[in-house]
């Protein structure tokens, strides 16, 4: 009698701690998602050697956890598939395992690096820019902003003092690379190709300029200036045709008027 007391206490033992382990993984689990969404990418379907071209049969769609926000644009998503079809490897991939564009050949005759991507008469510049200046690190290749500077000038109205100003220097200005990333290009085809060198954090942005623009970005950092970023809707063509300088009596003259312009035409209220 006692050895069955004892066997189902065991019995109740054990099934308590797997019901406290399954709630204790199921919570751990749901911290971990918390900040995640669910994203489909393309993955291998099977087993798939370097030097292969790949064929619809190689490939599949498999469902992944990213951090809103941070999702890789070296992943390769569903509706960009036929852009890879008939392409080498240049890596194994195995089974299950998402390919990447970075995995993948570049089309034939395609020239690496950054030149091909450069519009022709437009030129590539990059400035020292970083950290909170370029929204947190989120602006990355493809990115438009706008490129505004910080300057310390004599100041106009006291030739004997100094007073800090800033100023929008360019707008709708295309991001062509952080630090060593590379934008996607667009190639004869339609083909869209991610040439990844690097990721992360990055100290350098550079950007797709006009010659007589590049000079402008170049002496504005030269000339104990601060550039910082505005990161602009992709769909976002507007242009702004006059922007202030704004100082220290800029806004104290006219804090009030952006306030009840942000109130009433971006945020929608009406005075009660």
């Amino acid at each position: 009698m006692k050895q069955k007391a004892i066997l189902i206490i065991s019995v109740v033992v054990g099934i308590l701690a797997f019901i406290m382990t399954n709630h204790y993984l199921q919570s751990e689990r749901d911290k971990l998602y918390a900040d995640a969404e669910e994203v489909e990418v393309i993955a291998a379907a099977q087993d798939i050697p370097a030097g292969r071209e790949l064929k619809i049969d190689d490939i599949g769609i498999m469902t992944i956890y990213r951090k809103r926000g941070g999702f890789s644009s070296d992943y390769v998503v569903p509706k960009e598939k036929e852009k890879i079809l008939g392409r080498k490897l240049q890596f194994t991939v195995n089974r299950l395992k998402p390919i990447l564009w970075s995995y993948v050949e570049a089309p034939e005759g395609v020239r690496s690096g950054l030149s091909p991507i450069i519009k022709p008469t437009l030129r590539a510049v990059s400035l020292a820019i970083s950290g909170e200046a370029t929204v947190s690190g989120l602006v990355q290749p493809n990115d438009r902003v706008d490129i505004l500077g910080t300057f310390t000038f004599p100041s106009r109205t006291n030739a004997k003092e100094m007073e800090t100003v800033t100023l929008t220097v360019l707008q709708d200005v295309s991001v062509l690379a952080t630090g060593s990333r590379l934008a996607k290009q667009e190639f004869e085809g339609g083909d869209r190709w991610s040439r990844v060198g690097g990721g992360g954090a990055y100290s350098t942005v550079t950007f797709e300029v006009t010659p007589r623009e590049a000079e402008l970005l170049v002496f504005a950092q030269n000339v104990q200036g601060r550039l910082t970023l505005s990161l602009r809707n992709p769909d976002d063509i507007g242009f702004e045709h006059i922007l202030p300088e704004v100082n220290f009596q800029h806004i104290e003259k006219n804090l009030p008027e952006l306030n009840e312009y942000r109130q009433k035409t971006i945020r929608h209220k009406t005075n009660p």
